[in-house]
């Protein structure tokens, strides 16, 4: 299904430019125009859902496959030396774009860069 208003989806129709690193049937990756490292890609489903919460698990391990190769990749052929991959599931999770998007990260020595979450309670 389709959300006519969803940006992602309109990148799939090609509506929108995008630098995309990977396509078939079922998916997309490009480049995101917010990036936080050099290779930071988002992975979609061309099949609209909105996050982990309602995506189809077929789906969502069929993604996870292509994150898997986008990561090898940037390890391989863009000197990454670590990858995160994350997720955000709804507004409050900091989620801003509602179609499922998984990001990949590439991570390089000493590139400053801080994803991850610290105990604040």
């Amino acid at each position: 299904m389709e959300n006519k208003d969803c940006v992602f989806c309109k990148i799939i129709n090609k509506e929108i430019p995008a630098e995309i690193v990977y396509e078939d049937k079922n998916f997309l990756a490009f480049k995101t125009i917010e990036p936080v490292s050099t290779g930071h890609t988002l992975v979609i489903p061309k099949e609209h859902a909105e996050n982990v919460l309602d995506i189809e698990q077929a789906i969502l391990e069929k993604l996870s496959g292509v994150a898997q190769n986008i990561a090898k990749d940037l390890v391989k052929n863009q000197a990454a030396t670590g990858v995160n991959l994350l997720h955000a599931a709804g507004k409050d999770a900091q989620q801003s774009v509602f179609h499922f998007h998984m990001h990949v990260v590439p991570r390089y020595e000493n590139d400053n860069l801080d994803l991850w979450f610290r105990n604040k309670l």
